[in-house]
């Protein structure tokens, strides 16, 4: 394959925070939040540019071992090849080392950006394939299939370790962060966790995941039904109308797999759990922590910002439906956008 020919212009792609695991489905489940990281990368004459504001600016490093831009390098390369030169801008929302798929959220942003600069490698990088890239530069496909589709995904790797995900639409309901101060590093937080569990307690996680679906998706589909049935459009998060159930969610949450091992390491976090959970609010570690997911119905999120500990930031966030956008042309240009990925033979139209 000979050099591809580069966009001219700049392109702006938009990916959203995502909360891993769930509480049982441990490097499985993955839902995406509201909260947005965006990045422009331009084709330039030669060399490598990078300007980052927000979370990390002046920390992560700004050559080619910055994690976009080893996603950017290691997609061009799959499509056909390098360009002179990069100028890429990251502007992040999303807290880094907090279990907000920080790490996900950029590695997404750098495969789906060097896809849009090379026009034709849509025709031969799809949805499944990106998934296969950005789990391979990641090392787990949790996160990375709930940022690049949206909604609730199940994620798995087959026996030839190809990662692979289906998306689910989620019930209406209201996620809420806690996020702490003090970061924790993922590397840490699995370092943590034994290499064997007891037989009962990998039955008992099994069971929670799959209920955990159930619970998650469940109202959407009775939704689902009767909009079908009426002609009506499926009520969107926090409408008021339906949702999850919240009982149920208390007993879905529960995970014997990860997040006991972890309290050492966000000993905070877990007390943060078990207070919530106390008062019953289904709370879970998202991810790797040490930040913490509250499930609250439109409009409880108020009430659950009373049990924050000093210190922690809460994120009344939207749940993310699309996943990661990307718009060509710089931040000026506030023309449409495209889904990055094909559903069947639509291309929908949004603003990012």
């Amino acid at each position: 394959m000979g050099t591809p020919a580069f966009r001219p212009e700049p392109v702006r792609v938009r990916v959203p925070a995502t909360s891993a695991n769930l509480g049982p489905g441990f490097d499985a489940l993955g839902l995406a939040l509201g909260l947005y990281d965006e990045v422009e990368v331009a084709v330039a004459p030669e060399g490598l540019r990078i300007s980052v504001h927000g979370h990390g600016a002046g920390e992560v490093p700004e050559d080619d071992s910055h994690l976009v831009v080893r996603a950017l390098r290691t997609t061009l390369e799959r499509v056909g090849g390098q360009p002179p030169g990069l100028t890429l801008t990251c502007t992040n929302r999303i807290p880094h080392g907090r279990g907000m798929g920080s790490s996900a959220a950029a590695i997404v942003a750098g495969v789906v950006a060097a896809r849009a600069l090379v026009p034709e490698s849509a025709d031969h990088l799809d949805e499944a394939e990106m998934l296969a890239l950005a789990t391979k530069l990641e090392g787990h496909p949790d996160n990375v299939a709930a940022c690049l589709r949206g909604g609730l995904t199940v994620a798995w790797t087959d026996a030839q370790a190809i990662a692979h995900a289906v998306r689910l639409e989620p019930a209406p309901f209201d996620p809420v962060l806690f996020v702490p101060e003090t970061p924790v590093s993922t590397h840490a937080a699995r370092g943590l966790l034994p290499a064997l569990v007891p037989h009962g307690d990998a039955a008992l996680n099994a069971g929670r995941a799959a209920l955990l679906v159930a619970a998650l998706t469940s109202m959407a589909s009775r939704e689902g039904d009767r909009a079908s049935q009426e002609g009506d459009r499926v009520p969107g998060n926090g409408s008021g109308a339906g949702g999850v159930d919240i009982d149920l969610l208390m007993a879905a949450t529960e995970d014997r797999l990860h997040q006991s091992y972890r309290v050492p390491a966000m000993p905070g976090s877990a007390a943060l759990v078990a207070d919530l959970r106390a008062h019953g609010h289904p709370a879970v570690v998202s991810g790797a922590g040490p930040t913490v997911l509250a499930f609250a119905h439109a409009g409880q999120g108020e009430e659950l910002r009373t049990h924050a500990p000093e210190g922690y930031v809460v994120h009344l966030l939207p749940l993310d439906r699309s996943g990661a956008r990307v718009l060509i042309g710089g931040a000026g240009n506030e023309g449409p956008g495209k889904d990055v990925v094909q559903r069947g033979e639509a291309r929908s139209e949004r603003f990012c």
